[in-house]
Order: C-alpha cells, then sequence, then structure tokens
C-alpha cells in the first residue's frame, strides 16, 4: 500500500536516489532539503514515515526529530536516519531523540525498503 514519505537531505543526488527506490516500490515522496525545510512541509499533512540525513545546515537531523517528536500530529511517526555517521554516540543519541532506524550510507534500496516495510508496512 502506497505511503506518504518526506526524505530530509541536504544533497540532491541522495534525495534523488531515495525518491527513486521509494517512488518504485510504490510510495508518494515529499523532498526537503534541510531540517527547517522539513518543517515547513510538515504543514498537517498525512506523513507515514520520514528519512533524514544527520549532518545538514541550518537544523540538523536530530534536531529534527526532537522538533517533530514536539509537534502532537507527528509525534508517533517513525523516522529513518540515512546517514553517514557510525559512530555508537550519534546512534544512541539519535534514539534517545526518537529516531526507529539507523541506516549507514551508502546503503542498499532493498535495505532501505525492508525498514520502511518493517515500521509503515
Amino acid at each position: 500500500m502506497s505511503k506518504t514519505i518526506l526524505i530530509v537531505d541536504d544533497s540532491m543526488s541522495m534525495r534523488q536516489l531515495v525518491k527513486m527506490t521509494l517512488t518504485g516500490a510504490g510510495h508518494q515522496v515529499i523532498e526537503a532539503s534541510d531540517g527547517r525545510d522539513a518543517l515547513t512541509k510538515l504543514n498537517g499533512q498525512k506523513i507515514n514515515l520520514i528519512i533524514s540525513d544527520v549532518n545538514m545546515p541550518n537544523l540538523d537531523g536530530i534536531g529534527l526529530v526532537k522538533e517533530i517528536k514536539n509537534r502532537n500530529e507527528y509525534r508517533f511517526t517513525p523516522i529513518i536516519m540515512l546517514t553517514t555517521e557510525s559512530e555508537q554516540g550519534k546512534k544512541a543519541e539519535g534514539q534517545a531523540a526518537g529516531a526507529k532506524a539507523w541506516i549507514v550510507k551508502p546503503f542498499q534500496p532493498q535495505q532501505l525498503l525492508a525498514a520502511v516495510e518493517k515500521l509503515v508496512g
């Protein structure tokens, strides 16, 4: 079943790669270039899942997760961190903020789709 997924990454090529993977699996995709841009996209519409990078200008991924969890309508929206960060401390920080999964770039499309399916399938 088609889900609406918000992709947040400051790399346009990474957003395109993730979008191709998700739309190929039948999902709707909304794109944001950083955490601040993502918050403007959270305007009350139904978002089933958020996939966010960690290292971004304006508002990083961990800060974005914290902001999202403070919004009643998105508090229970699952969030996957898709990042080059593999350090345990960063993962723990993301998990404490509310991220449900952590995928390290470069990623395999099947790995991403499996995580999506597990969280919103």
